[in-house]
C-alpha cells in the first residue's frame, strides 16, 4: 500500500479507549507520524451517542460492554462502508482461555502448536487426578490460568503449579496448561493488519527435575523469580537473551497472516515458545486483543500503515457500495417502464 491516501485526501478515524489505553498508546509520536501520512486520530466522546459524532471512516476500540456493542451496530448501519476495528464478536473469543487457542488448531502450519491443557470448572474436578492430569496426558509442572481473559486484575492472576498438592492453592474456574521449558525467552509477536514485528522478552527459566523437586508447591507469577538463575547479572543475561535466535521472519508473517484471517481480527499479539527439548517446535500460549503496542520501538510506523490499509479498504467499499446504489437505480427505473430485469 501507498505510504499516504492518494488525493491529499485525510482518512478519519475516531479511537474509543479506556483512560490507561489512551495514554499508553495515543502517543504524540503516533498523532503526528500517522497526521504527516493523511491520518486524523480523533477521540470519540464517550459521553455521547457515537451516531452523534463524527463522521468517522473508521473506529477503532477496546470497549466490550453491551451498550457500547449496540452504539456500534447502529453506527455501522447508519455508515456501511465505515470499518470497526475490531467487531466485538470476533474480539470476544479471545476472552475465553479455552476458545482464544482454538484458531492456532485449525492453522495448517508445521511445527506450530499449543501446549496442552484442561479446563476446570470445579473443585471437584480439581481434586480429580485423573481429570487434571492424565487427560491428554498432562504432567506438572503446569500453570493456572483464569478461564477469563481481559483487562481486569483478576485475569492476570496466574500461579506455577509444580505438583497435585499445589492444586489445593488455585481457584476454579480455571484453565491448566502444560509448562514447557523454552530457553526462558518468549517470543511477542504484535498483529496490526498486514504489518507485524516479533520482539523477544524474558520469560520463566526451564524448570529442571531438580528444581522441580525442591521447589514449593504453588507459586504465584509476582514471585516467579525463584526459578530465576540468580548468580547471573544483569549484563550476561542481557547477553544470553541478544545470543537467542528469533524464528525465521517468513515464519512469523505466515503465522500472523493465518491467525489474522482465521480470528478476522487487524489488532492483537500472541506469545510464542521454542521448546527446548525439539529443535524449532513453537507452541503459541497466548493471544491478547489491542496489546500495548508503545512498547514496540518505533510502533508508529506499524500502526500507520495499518491504518492506511484500512483507508483503502474503506474507499474499495464505497466505490462498491455505489456501484450497486446505481445498479439499484437502473434496476428500479427499468421496472417502472414496464421492463423486466433479470439479476
Amino acid at each position: 500500500m501507498s505510504e499516504s491516501i492518494a488525493g491529499g485526501e485525510r482518512f478519519h478515524i475516531g479511537y474509543a479507549l479506556a483512560p490507561r489505553s489512551v495514554s499508553s498508546f495515543i502517543q504524540s509520536s503516533l498523532l503526528l507520524h500517522a497526521k504527516e501520512r493523511g491520518v486524523d486520530l480523533i477521540p470519540i466522546d464517550l459521553e455521547k451517542p457515537l451516531i452523534e459524532q463524527g463522521p468517522f471512516d473508521s473506529v477503532f476500540h477496546k470497549l466490550y460492554d453491551p451498550e457500547w456493542k449496540k452504539q456500534l451496530e447502529e453506527f455501522s448501519l447508519k455508515y456501511p462502508t465505515a470499518i470497526i476495528v475490531d467487531p466485538i464478536e470476533s474480539i470476544e473469543k479471545l476472552h475465553n482461555r479455552v476458545s482464544m487457542l482454538d484458531a492456532v488448531s485449525q492453522l495448517k502450519i508445521e511445527n506450530l502448536e499449543i501446549p496442552l491443557q484442561a479446563f476446570v470448572d470445579s473443585n471437584e474436578s480439581l481434586q480429580d487426578e485423573a481429570v487434571v492430569v492424565r487427560r491428554q496426558g498432562m504432567k506438572f509442572p503446569m500453570i493456572a490460568k483464569p478461564l477469563i481473559a481481559n483487562a481486569s486484575a483478576d485475569a492476570h492472576q496466574m500461579f506455577l503449579v509444580l505438583n497435585q498438592d499445589g492444586l489445593n492453592g488455585i481457584k476454579p474456574p480455571i484453565v491448566l496448561q502444560e509448562f514447557v521449558n523454552h530457553g526462558g525467552v518468549i517470543f511477542k509477536v504484535y498483529v496490526a493488519g498486514d504489518h507485524v514485528k516479533c520482539v523477544k522478552r524474558r520469560s520463566l527459566a526451564d524448570i529442571t527435575e531438580e528444581k522441580l523437586g525442591n521447589s514449593e508447591n504453588l507459586i504465584p507469577f509476582s514471585l516467579i523469580s525463584y526459578f530465576a538463575d540468580n548468580e547471573q547479572s544483569d549484563e550476561s543475561l542481557a547477553k544470553l537473551m541478544e545470543a537467542v535466535e528469533m524464528p525465521p521472519s517468513s515464519f512469523i508473517n505466515e503465522v500472523s497472516k493465518q491467525l489474522r484471517h482465521t480470528l478476522k481480527l487487524h489488532l492483537f499479539n500472541f506469545d510464542m515458545i521454542r521448546d527446548s527439548r525439539v529443535e524449532n517446535r513453537y507452541l503459541i500460549i497466548d493471544i491478547n486483543y489491542f496489546p500495548g503496542y508503545a512498547k514496540v520501538p518505533e510502533y508508529e510506523t506499524m500502526l500507520t500503515p495499518c491504518f492506511l490499509d484500512i483507508a483503502h479498504q474503506k474507499r474499495s467499499r464505497e466505490t462498491g457500495h455505489m456501484d450497486q446504489l446505481e445498479n439499484n437505480k437502473v434496476h428500479d427505473q427499468a421496472e417502472s417502464n414496464g421492463h423486466k430485469v433479470d439479476n
